[in-house]
């Protein structure tokens, strides 16, 4: 079942269009990675998804419901939630605090602090750090804790931008498998944007690769990775 329907949506800044014309699906409990190179039009796509971006033309749907001048919080409350480039925390609030933003306008306290203990379990790096703020975290207990924190909205779809940006492999590697894990146990969809190709391939079940601002290919992400021409034309291996 499609939870997320983009269609026709053309987006920009100031006037001038980033996005052209793109049409793509999100189906529940899948991975859809959206790659292509710098100023492609990644980070602008999600932007007009979670409602930062008013489109100029097109519809963004989420759960059959159409998104056009939903606010932001209301997104989230619906089961929407994103994960900015820049790992999106307070950097002068402890663990603990930016995790509890996350599920701030909740009303379901026992569930909260219930989720609050799922989330320290699946990152284990943050429990041990709770009381820690967060600029004294490493880059990848900083993507960890954006995620712990998105995850403490119980969203059925996740928007992650460049969760990979700066670390090592090492932490790219736990985060792509965190992800992996959220969507075969819990059913959640992920919309990610990625540059590490092959790390947002080996998780994706769908691909669709962006040039110029308009969707160059799209389809099982083991066919695109197995399409050499497309690779090398557009995916840089």
């Amino acid at each position: 079942m499609s939870l997320l329907r983009v269609q026709g949506l053309t987006a920009g800044y100031g006037g001038a269009p980033v996005l052209s014309d793109v049409d793509f699906e999100v189906r529940a409990g899948t991975v859809l990675a959206v790659l292509g190179a710098n100023g492609a039009g990644k980070t602008t796509l999600l932007r007009s998804v979670s409602g930062l971006l008013k489109p100029t033309a097109g519809t963004v749907s989420f759960d059959g419901c159409d998104l056009r001048g939903v606010r932001v919080e209301h997104l989230v409350r619906r089961g929407l939630a994103h994960v900015p480039e820049g790992r999106g925390i307070v950097a002068e609030l402890t663990v603990a605090e930016n995790l509890r933003l996350g599920g701030l306008w909740r009303a379901d306290r026992d569930a909260v602090r219930a989720d609050l203990d799922e989330v320290y379990g699946l990152f284990p790096a943050l429990a041990a750090r709770r009381g820690h703020a967060g600029h004294q975290l490493s880059g990848g207990e900083r993507q960890m804790l954006a995620l712990g924190r998105a995850l403490m909205a119980r969203p059925r779809l996740l928007l992650v931008d460049e969760p990979s940006l700066g670390l090592a492999p090492k932490a790219v590697a736990q985060v792509m498998a965190i992800l992996r894990h959220l969507r075969d146990t819990t059913g959640l969809a992920v919309l990610l944007v990625e540059q590490n190709v092959r790390s947002a391939l080996a998780v994706a079940d769908e691909a669709v690769v962006l040039a110029l601002g308009r969707i160059a290919a799209a389809g099982p992400a083991a066919a695109l990775r197995d399409d050499t021409a497309l690779r090398h034309a557009y995916l840089g291996f």
